[in-house]
């Protein structure tokens, strides 16, 4: 039997240059999705996929997502004196989410060093990676598709999508054959970062989402460091790939990039159309606009 999934890693160190100057005092992961910050869906996610830990790696000046999930007893007591029950709850369902941690990551070194910060808080157990700014919509949490996979194989499994066309070059792309037996699973012989799209070894392009074994602490402490000094979580995984095996997982469900500025625009009216209280008035105005 496969180690149980217990917690989940949330790089959220970055300075997110790409929504300056909203992001000048606002971390990225904070920006709202209608009405809940990015890193909560996050957060969510891991949750319903059986975690019971967060540990979020921040950087200077991202109090705010700390501050987000702790209790707010001025709050909380202002809500429960004015008789707002429902928005009580709503506030006390975030501090009680899940036990999270916060490690800081000291130098923007890439996302392979930003994980490997989490090394004593994560021990010896496999773990999930969510970037916080992938927002996955789907029926079945994919973390949670992810989780059921992992039980079956025991192996590191990524997040992978189809992209076609040039966009491949914008991601990192597996070489990879579909299992027989489940062709959601993508058995991986190597993985290229951002390639040009007629080198691409297919269009099976990997997402902000991962199960790693612990062994993959080893191996970013061992690759060198790329451009900028930066060690890439990429590299980190293909030199896993030299002793453990490693699946892709084509989940089911729709990816918002909402760390793009298109993205976010994108997810936030799509998500406001399935909210119950703000689907129906959004839709009728926008039928009204001529734009």
């Amino acid at each position: 039997m496969a180690a149980k999934i217990r917690k989940a890693v949330f790089p959220a160190a970055g300075m997110g240059t790409r929504f300056l100057p909203a992001t000048k005092a606002t971390p990225k992961e904070m920006l709202p999705l209608v009405d809940k910050p990015l890193i909560q869906y996050g957060v969510e996610e891991a949750v319903a996929a059986g975690c019971t830990e967060i540990i979020i790696i921040t950087s200077r000046s991202k109090t705010t997502m700390e501050d987000h999930f702790d209790k707010s007893w001025d709050l909380e007591h202002a809500l429960e004196e004015k008789g707002k029950t429902e928005l009580l709850q709503i506030v006390r369902s975030v501090t009680n989410i899940a036990h999270i941690t916060y490690t800081r990551q000291a130098e923007a070194l890439g996302l392979g060093h930003a994980v490997l910060q989490a090394k004593s808080l994560v021990g010896d157990e496999p773990f999930a990676v969510i970037l916080p700014d992938d927002i996955v919509d789907a029926e079945v949490p994919c973390m949670k598709q992810m989780v059921e996979a992992f039980e079956r194989t025991g192996s590191s499994i990524l997040g992978s999508e189809v992209v076609e066309g040039a966009a491949i070059s914008n991601y990192g792309c597996l070489d990879c054959t579909p299992d027989p037996l489940n062709p959601r699973l993508l058995d991986i012989r190597n993985l290229v970062e951002k390639p040009k799209a007629s080198e691409a070894p297919s269009q099976n392009a990997i997402i902000g989402r991962y199960i790693l074994t612990p062994l993959i602490f080893d191996m970013l402490e061992s690759v060198q460091p790329g451009a900028g000094g930066e060690i890439q979580l990429t590299d980190g995984i293909k030199a896993l790939l030299e002793y453990e095996r490693v699946y892709g997982f084509s989940y089911e469900g729709k990816r918002h990039d909402a760390g793009d500025k298109l993205g976010f625009l994108k997810a936030t009216v799509e998500f406001a159309l399935k909210r119950d209280d703000l689907g129906p008035k959004f839709r009728e105005w926008l039928r009204s606009q001529q734009f």
